[in-house]
């Protein structure tokens, strides 16, 4: 490993010319080679109503995956707080916890994570995000000894003690992280513009806790290993033209290759790009010296890698070629 622990991203990518199934199948093979490899842990993104991405149910996924494998660490990163109210959180981390002890991690995000018209379908308001400190506090006394609601605990969930962690792309996520000692996880890997500044401020103001004593760094960076410079960069290149479809498309009427181009050629390519500034790719070794080098620049006490191969085989050879170079 780089140095820190190495952990992994897996956002259940459905790519081209593959179906749903093979997509959550391919999160067991690749939580199963994770672990061979010797990775910290496995997270699961909360997404709802995209095409691209199957880890909508995401305490399922988790589930699923920790029956197939043994001793990694499987999480949520992380589980939009929104979309939820902290009791049914606490029972579905509480039984996951209590199916598979020492395993399970709750990343949360205070973002709802879809559109409108998917939040009203969630049967959720938009102002809930504002409640989000206030909910992982209620949470967090769910899955410990003493409920802040009066008669009510979660069961299973009370007495887990499930580490919770703080998801942010702003300095919003890395005061509160600071001011409850929680670990902070940084999403630099679709939101670059604030990481130093959030590490920064997260590190200065921590105020330690009975879950952590010291500020813990997590920083998300792509990761597209393959078996030649030329392969990488056509990876690359098709994540570019996904990102495009997804925030520029309608899934109803998908742009074309000329629509995709055109939009490549705009600010909407240039935002694009940015999202995807920490990227490393190419050969295992070089994707290895970047990610040493993107550690110290984040200050990061941990990585969380995704890699973005469009398919699962894709992934997994992306994955293999990296655990060798570290080993």
């Amino acid at each position: 490993m780089p140095g820190v622990p190495l952990s992994l991203l897996d956002l259940a990518i459905v790519g081209p010319n593959e179906s749903i199934r093979e997509s959550l199948d391919g999160c067991v093979r690749i939580a199963q080679l994770a672990e061979d490899l010797g990775y910290q842990r496995v997270w699961y993104a909360e997404h709802h109503n995209m095409a691209t991405i199957a880890s909508s149910a995401t305490s399922v996924l988790i589930a699923h995956v920790a029956a197939n494998t043994k001793s990694i660490r499987l999480g949520s990163g992380g589980i939009m707080m929104p979309n939820h109210s902290p009791l049914v959180i606490a029972e579905q981390f509480g039984t996951l916890a209590t199916l598979h002890p020492g395993r399970i991690d709750l990343g949360l995000g205070r973002a709802p994570g879809s559109d409108r018209n998917t939040m009203r379908a969630l049967r959720r308001h938009p102002q809930t995000a504002e409640n989000f400190p206030q909910d992982v506090l209620e949470l967090q006394a769910y899955l410990g000894k003493d409920s802040l609601m009066p008669g009510v605990r979660a069961i299973p969930g009370q007495g887990t003690n499930v580490p919770l962690y703080i998801l942010g792309s702003s300095l919003f996520g890395a005061q509160l992280a600071a001011m409850l000692g929680l670990p902070y996880a940084f999403a630099s890997h679709f939101a670059p513009t604030e990481l130093q500044s959030a590490v920064r401020i997260y590190r200065e103001r921590f105020e330690p806790s009975d879950q952590l004593k010291r500020p813990h760094v997590i920083a998300g960076v792509n990761v597209i290993a393959a078996d030649s410079d030329e392969e990488a960069r056509a990876s690359f290149e098709t994540r570019r033209r996904s990102l495009i479809g997804v925030l520029f498309g309608n899934p109803e009427n998908p742009l074309d290759d000329l629509q995709i181009d055109a939009l490549l050629e705009g600010p909407q390519g240039q935002q694009v790009d940015h999202m995807l500034t920490y990227t490393a790719q190419g050969r295992a070794e070089a994707v290895r010296d970047y990610l040493r080098d993107f550690q110290q620049h984040a200050d990061a006490d941990e990585l969380m890698v995704a890699h973005q191969s469009a398919s699962v085989e894709g992934r997994l050879r992306s994955i293999q070629l990296l655990g060798k170079a570290l080993g």
